[in-house]
Formats: C-alpha cells, sequence, structure tokens
C-alpha cells in the first residue's frame, strides 16, 4: 500500500515494526510505503523474508534510510535488524513504545486515509486506547491495558500514561501466555485460599503442579507483572470453559470467549486511582465470576468483555472529572487500537463513545511500523 502525503521531511524513514506480525514501512519524498504482513518473525523463514523484502524494496528504489525505528523491545529480532542495519546505512535508531505505535496507527488512517488529507495537522490533543496481548512498557514492565492522554504541538509532543487495566502476574512469563490458568492463579490468590483456588485449577493441573506454581508465585520467582488484557481475557475464556489450557493459535481463547457470548449480566467496573494513575481494577471480575459461576456461562462471557470495554471508557471520564476537562475538548480525537480492537464487543462499544478504530490499516501488530512511522513524523521537527 502507498499513502501520499505532503509533509516537510526530508529523510528517509525506514519503521521495522513488531516482532509478532512482521511487516515494514518507508518514508521517502512524500510516500508512505505500507508492506504486506510477513508473519511471525521468530519463525525463520518468515524473518528471511522480511529482511530480504526490506533490502530488495531500499536497492529498487534506491533509498538509503536516515531513521530507522524500532521496537522499544530489547529483544524482538527486528529490534537487533535495525540496530544491524543502522550501522550499515549509518542510520540513527530511535525505539519507540509498542502501544503508542499502536494508537498512532490509528490517527494515521485517520487523518491520511479517512480523511484523505495530505498534510498532517502540527497540533493534536487526543485520548488512545491501547490494548492488546503484551508489550515492553516505558517502565520496563509488560503493558497491554493502556491509556494516554497525547498532546502534540509544533511538532513536540506531551505523552501521559493517564490509566491501564491492574497489572496481574504472570507466572513463569511467556509460559504463562501459553497456559492462561496460570494467570488465574495469580488472580485468584488475590481474594481466595490455596484450597479453593484449587478447586478452580485441578482439571489444568495435578496436585503437585498447582503446588509448585502456587509456591513459585510466593516465593515471586520469575513472575511478572502485567497491564494486559489479553492475558485477562485468556484467562476468564479458561475459567469458563472455552478454551483449554493452550493456545492453538495466538488470539484463540479469546476468539472462543467472544463467539460463545449473549447477553451481558449488568456489571459496573471497578475503577481507583493510584500514583495518579487510574486503575481499570481486573481482579473484581473474577471475583464476580466465581460468585456467579452456576450462571450461563454465555452471558458471563459477554459480560467480563463488556467490563474492560466499559471499565477503559471510564477511565476517560475519571480523567475528565479529575481534571475539570469538557470532553467536547478534544473534538472526536479519540483512538482505540491493539489486537483487542478486534473484539466486536469491545470495539463496538467504544465506537459507539465516538472512539475511532482502524478499517484499513491492522488493528494487531500488523499495524506498529504504520504507527512508527506516523510518530516519528508527528513528534519530531521537520527537516
Amino acid at each position: 500500500m502507498e499513502i501520499h502525503v505532503s509533509f516537510n521531511i526530508k529523510k528517509n524513514i525506514l519503521s521495522l515494526g513488531a516482532e509478532s506480525a512482521g511487516n515494514f514501512s518507508v518514508f521517502t519524498k512524500d510516500k508512505i510505503y505500507f508492506s504486506q504482513e510477513f508473519g511471525d518473525l521468530l519463525i525463520e523463514k518468515n524473518f528471511q523474508r522480511f529482511q530480504n523484502s526490506i533490502l530488495e524494496y531500499l536497492i529498487q528504489n534506491k533509498i538509503k534510510p536516515e531513521i530507522i525505528l524500532t521496537d522499544l523491545h530489547p529483544l524482538y529480532k527486528n529490534t537487533f535488524l535495525g540496530e544491524k542495519l543502522s550501522k550499515k546505512f549509518k542510520a540513527k535508531i530511535i525505539k519507540i513504545q509498542h502501544h503508542l505505535a499502536h494508537i498512532f496507527s490509528a490517527i494515521g488512517e485517520k487523518i491520511l486515509i479517512k480523511n484523505k488529507a495530505k498534510k498532517l495537522n502540527k497540533n493534536l490533543d487526543i485520548i488512545g486506547i491501547a490494548s492488546d496481548g503484551t508489550g515492553y512498557g516505558l517502565d520496563g514492565k509488560i503493558w497491554g491495558g493502556e491509556v494516554f492522554r497525547i498532546k502534540i504541538k509544533n511538532s513536540k509532543a506531551n505523552i501521559e500514561r493517564i490509566g491501564h487495566l491492574e497489572n496481574q502476574i504472570l507466572i513463569g512469563g511467556e509460559m504463562a501466555i501459553k497456559e492462561p490458568a496460570r494467570m488465574i492463579l495469580a488472580i485468584l490468590s488475590k481474594i481466595k485460599e490455596k484450597k479453593e483456588i484449587y478447586l478452580f485449577l485441578k482439571k489444568h493441573y495435578s496436585k503437585n503442579q498447582f503446588e509448585a506454581l502456587f509456591n513459585q508465585l510466593k516465593q515471586k520467582f520469575n513472575c511478572f507483572e502485567s497491564s494486559s488484557t489479553g492475558r485477562v481475557l485468556d484467562a476468564v475464556s479458561v475459567l469458563l470453559g472455552f478454551s483449554k489450557n493452550q493456545r492453538a493459535y495466538k488470539h484463540e481463547p479469546i476468539e472462543n470467549l467472544e463467539k460463545n457470548s449473549t447477553q451481558p449480566y449488568k456489571i459496573t467496573p471497578k475503577i481507583k486511582i493510584q500514583n495518579s494513575k487510574i486503575i481499570l481494577l481486573t481482579t473484581p471480575l473474577f471475583q464476580y465470576l466465581i460468585e456467579n459461576f452456576e450462571k450461563n456461562k454465555n452471558r458471563l462471557a459477554a459480560t467480563s468483555q463488556l467490563y474492560i470495554a466499559k471499565g477503559f471508557y471510564q477511565i476517560v471520564i475519571k480523567y475528565f472529572q479529575k481534571n475539570k476537562i469538557k470532553k467536547s475538548t478534544f473534538n472526536e480525537n479519540y483512538f482505540f487500537a491493539g489486537g483487542v480492537a478486534n473484539n466486536k464487543i469491545i470495539s463496538a462499544y467504544l465506537e459507539s463513545k465516538g472512539f475511532y478504530v482502524n478499517k484499513i490499516i491492522p488493528r494487531g501488530d500488523g499495524s506498529i511500523s504504520f504507527g512508527q512511522c506516523l510518530y516519528y513524523m508527528l513528534t519530531n521537527p521537520r527537516n
């Protein structure tokens, strides 16, 4: 895809996107080229195709990148590739936070594609929600349920993380992504005794396995905090019995949760203010689910997703109230992005509240390279 834009940037820009859904974008001579998706770059053949396609495009179009943009995550394969290419081309490398790139992909789509504007506005004041599996946060923790206020004036950005989902523990890090029941254990440990927790997990773990994981959690060994929406919804899907304690593919548990949803029950999201951030508490959601476990599971599935959607919106409303801001201040500059934006229940609710969701550029990690490019173009001095 090629997108034409009149913008006073003379440098050639190459952005390398995210690892899980590799693609790249190139800006040169008032044109953004947005590549095809190459799939998970941890698969070596995908990574080789990705790398070769970048070099072929640059050579064929006689482009020497002067700015190379990568994800903030220090261990992504395309982050290492960016460092390698920056040396090859003597280019400056800039690392951009994953969730900000998601939001800027939606900003770019609305301005450049939906509104068909060739010029980018130098001044913006927006509210952006980014919701996905996991992304490396600015504080070194694992993010995935984030609300930002982004103010840009004359290419200078003031970015405030105004709220996020409650941090929950990933027992074993990556293993908690592969086995969502580990997240259930961590969350229920905040509200239930060990014997009660095991009743919900005995079909997934033997007694010895459960004891080992419980002890690992108590000792905080190889445990990581995460505000991820995806991990919470995966855990709900397993808890309610719509998914096994594994992921056959990336979005399987959340997709199972969505397709088994019917009419939600009424539930009010619980939020709190902590360290100046507005937090959507997800532990009360699990308290509600286990207290109502005998109710209709399809309705509980819908309730859980709507809890997240309404909770995100309540973070925004609480921020307005706290700072005495009128909703009209943002002139419809509300954006919802990230892989969870593919969830129809959550995205439909936020769209009903005025949030723009990508229609052309992918909502998941396939949008990251485009978002990285737009982030740089909007937040750096024209040159």
